[in-house]
Order: C-alpha cells, then sequence, then structure tokens
C-alpha cells in the first residue's frame, strides 16, 4: 500500500467515520462551516 501524505495547505481527501450521536460524520459536512483539526493517537491502554 503506497501513502501519499497530504502536504501542507492541501485539501484532505473527505472521509466518513462513526460518531458518538449514533451516526457518521462525513469531513464534507463541515466544508466551509468551520474548521476542522484532525487528531489520531494510539488505541488506549496499548503498549504503543
Amino acid at each position: 500500500m503506497a501513502l501519499n501524505p497530504i502536504k501542507v495547505g492541501e485539501k484532505a481527501p473527505d472521509f466518513s467515520l462513526p460518531s458518538t450521536l449514533d451516526r457518521d460524520v462525513s469531513l464534507s459536512e463541515f466544508l466551509g462551516k468551520q474548521n476542522v483539526v484532525l487528531f489520531f493517537y494510539p488505541l488506549d491502554f496499548t503498549p504503543v
């Protein structure tokens, strides 16, 4: 699998993730409405 990192200033590709509101939320839902910060961290309580 080839990784194509996003460069600074480049638009992120659209994606959807499950939310705590029992529905999927897409990045495109926020386009032009508010800023979005993506934050990833390893699973809690793992040795990583």
